[in-house]
């Protein structure tokens, strides 16, 4: 029998084990997939089918229709998370930014959430403050590599994006979202739509059929880039800080350079090694500093 601690535990430590490896693949999972499909029509396909699965599923096991208020709250979330956050990383990778790459400045959200927190009255400690300028020294150090630095355009996508996902990090903690992973249905569902018709609007069309590794790059984000891991990030911002939500940053980047490197062809430069071991050194100490570093407890003398 599971002791009631480790109940609590098991979820979360699966939740984080899904974002940290799942989502590493993801990006490499979207380099194959933007070379056969339009990146807002594949974003917005990629949700819009993994929302309706996924909201069509809680209907039937008696999960509850979220309400106006909360379809509102997730449609924002949605929006910011998804169709922005999500949907400049996958234009970007379509503008030849490797994805390695791209996780590396995605690894960035934990810095932009603590920035953000502060509009809720959260502090920084000097610890953390510390983090946010190491992680600046190494956006610095990354966008003047050889990968990023004849794509300005890309790299601003990416940062955007890393910007518009942390504040949605933030708020979608502090706003009244649907219950369990509804609200990752419904973000889904409002994310699809939007990114549908961004796509229409900007003339988006396909050329010619995707490949079949087109296809299977698809279906993998929609069922494990989607469905699951965005339940599992879902369930983590309403459970653990959004530090430690945001945490699968620092694994990411390792996950996504090793699967550019070893199938993608992508190749880093010593600069750009130098930003990713910053970067991820930046988000560690923001999120487990205050564990790496703790004082130790002051031992009070005994009483006669």
């Amino acid at each position: 029998m599971l002791s009631q601690q480790n109940r609590h535990l098991l979820p979360l430590i699966g939740a984080l084990f899904t974002l940290y490896i799942v989502w590493g693949s993801t990006y490499f999972a979207i380099r194959v997939g933007v070379a056969s499909w339009p990146p807002l029509m594949m974003a917005g396909i990629r949700f819009l089918i993994a929302g309706i699965i996924l909201f069509v599923f809680l209907l039937l096991r008696g999960h509850a229709l979220p309400t106006l208020k909360q379809w509102v709250a997730a449609g924002t979330i949605g929006i910011l998370l998804l169709a922005v956050g999500n949907g400049l990383v996958t234009v970007a990778e379509h503008q030849d930014v490797p994805s390695g790459i791209a996780a590396v400045m995605v690894a960035t959200v934990p810095l932009f959430t603590l920035c953000f927190s502060m509009f809720w009255g959260i502090r920084n400690t000097k610890l953390e403050w510390t983090g946010i300028a190491l992680g600046l020294v190494g956006i610095v150090l990354l966008n003047t590599g050889n990968n990023l630095v004849g794509n300005p355009t890309g790299a601003l996508l990416i940062l955007l994006a890393s910007a518009s996902w942390a504040f949605g990090s933030v708020l979608g903690s502090r706003i009244s979202l649907p219950a369990g992973p509804m609200a990752g249905a419904a973000e889904m569902l409002v994310a699809g739509v939007v990114l549908t018709i961004a796509s229409q609007l900007s003339g988006e069309h396909l050329d010619k059929m995707p490949t079949f590794s087109g296809f299977m790059a698809l279906g993998y984000l929609i069922v494990f880039g989607s469905m699951l891991a965005i339940s599992a990030y879902m369930f983590l911002l309403k459970n653990v800080r959004p530090a430690v939500a945001t945490s699968y940053a620092y694994v990411n980047p390792v996950v996504a350079v090793l699967l550019g490197v070893g199938f993608a062809g992508e190749s880093l430069g010593p600069r750009e090694w130098l930003a990713l071991v910053i970067i991820v050194s930046a988000v560690v100490l923001v999120t487990l500093g205050k564990y790496l570093f703790a004082r130790p407890a002051k031992v009070q003398p005994a009483v006669k």
